[in-house]
């Protein structure tokens, strides 16, 4: 199965990708993940996608999906399933998401959609940025990134959701009830 983690900054993808990991044995694709990775190591990359980052806004779709092909095609293991977290994040990006696994032999099977007030995301962010250390979690970045999602990245909950693909869960909770319905959600799927 391949399972798109949908939702705002601080809605818990990354937790509930792991859980999603950790249970089902999926790969795991944290665009976040591999930008900051690049950010960190200094490459040609990481100083392009730092230069949008750190303005709270998205990376060029082009650029984003090229470095997920490179990423899907250095592991193969990604073959039996991944979980896409914080990717895809607009309507050019999922219709080439479809293009790349349809290339691979696969389709896009669901997408999760965390669904969190914006209040809790907030609260959220500001407690990780505290303990994480990460530069784009301060109040400044983060109503930019809000403010990102709502204009650019929501308007795929409609386009999943005309595709019959898009399962709302509620996002508020204790991490555990989550991953309950999370999975419940993915087993509905996994026996069609």
């Amino acid at each position: 199965m391949n399972i798109v983690i949908f939702g705002a900054p601080g809605s818990g993808k990354g937790t509930q990708s792991a859980l999603l990991i950790e249970e089902y044995g999926y790969y795991h694709i944290s665009t976040g993940d591999v930008l900051r990775a690049q950010i960190a190591q200094g490459t040609e990359l990481g100083k392009i996608a730092d230069s949008y980052i750190s303005k709270g806004q998205l990376i060029p779709d082009e650029l984003m999906i090229d470095i997920l092909d490179d990423v899907l095609s250095a592991h193969p293991e990604s073959a039996k399933g991944v979980v896409f977290d914080g990717f895809p994040r607009t309507i050019h990006q999922a219709d080439a998401l479809d293009v790349l696994l349809e290339k691979r032999g696969g389709k896009l099977d669901i997408v999760v959609g965390l669904e969190v007030e914006e209040e809790e995301l907030i609260e959220r962010l500001i407690n990780r940025g505290k303990t994480s250390g990460r530069s784009d979690d301060n109040m400044e970045t983060i109503k930019k990134r809000l403010d990102v999602y709502n204009n650019q990245t929501n308007p795929l909950r409609d386009h999943y959701m005309e595709q019959g693909k898009y399962e709302a869960v509620h996002g508020m909770g204790s991490i555990e009830d989550i991953f309950a319905n999370i999975k419940s959600v993915v087993e509905k799927h996994r026996s069609l």
